[in-house]
């Protein structure tokens, strides 16, 4: 009997032995699960501020995207018109060093301002370079362009440019003076007019180197056969003055070949 009871009393001290460790070790398991409840507590704004970084990610990348095609776009459209006013820049300088007058039907001169019936030195200038073809006899024929305003009292540029030419020995007959024209467009409409009555087949165009590359394009655009011939040089021109004629012609250029018409713009040059 007390051996049976020696027996159970072992066996159980052993179970309770056997669960106690098992005991101890949950509880020792408490803190490690409770640490990683709280770690994952943690985490958990980490976690939120990761998933919305990759939700922004593609919105970011679209917009990246949009800004690289609109600095691309842009720079294109830079290199255009620097190649754009590049190409009329030599155009213009090419034409304005070149002489290329010849025996033609007639020689007509651009108008420019006149002050009380008097030529301003830029008429004066492509006058006397007229009268110098005419004596050369590059053609038997001189036209006059140029109208006026309410402000010249009656006086026009084309009529002062007649007055001058018979001052200087060109025959009264040997002229033709265009009046109402205000500008380099309506000058060449008046110029193919008058072309087209008289049977003029060739014109020498004269006017100011840079003004010419212009004048030769709306003559060639109206029918007419032409050759640029600019006037002497005037005094001194100082390159800031050279620089803004430049300018005005191929902004001028620009706006003629994309149909946009600024009448102040597209006047006269150095009237």
């Amino acid at each position: 009997m007390r051996q049976e009871e020696a027996y159970w009393g072992l066996r159980d001290n052993v179970r309770f032995q056997g669960r106690l460790p098992g005991r101890m070790g949950s509880a020792a398991a408490l803190p490690s699960s409770a640490s990683a409840m709280s770690s994952s507590s943690i985490s958990s704004p980490k976690r939120r501020f990761s998933l919305l970084k990759r939700r922004a990610r593609p919105a970011n990348r679209r917009e990246s995207t949009a800004r690289l095609l609109l600095r691309r776009s842009l720079g294109g459209l830079l290199l255009l018109a620097l190649g754009w006013f590049g190409w009329v820049y030599f155009q213009i300088k090419a034409v304005a060093d070149h002489d290329e007058a010849r025996p033609a039907d007639a020689i007509a001169v651009f108008g420019a301002a006149e002050y009380g019936g008097r030529p301003s030195p830029v008429l004066h200038a492509r006058l006397d370079h007229a009268v110098e073809l005419y004596r050369e006899q590059m053609a038997p024929l001189v036209i006059t362009l140029g109208g006026g305003s309410d402000l010249d009292k009656g006086k026009t540029e084309g009529g002062v440019g007649r007055d001058y030419l018979l001052a200087n020995g060109v025959p009264y007959e040997q002229i033709v003076a265009e009046t109402r024209s205000v500008d380099t467009e309506q000058l060449v409409r008046r110029l193919a007019e008058i072309a087209r009555a008289r049977h003029l087949n060739s014109i020498v165009v004269v006017s100011d180197g840079t003004h010419l590359f212009r004048v030769r394009k709306l003559c060639q655009d109206a029918g007419l056969t032409v050759y640029t011939s600019p006037r002497g040089p005037l005094g001194h021109i100082d390159d800031y003055d050279l620089a803004l004629r430049y300018f005005h012609e191929m902004l001028s250029y620009t706006l003629l070949r994309l149909h946009v018409n600024f009448g102040w713009l597209h006047g006269r040059a150095d009237a």
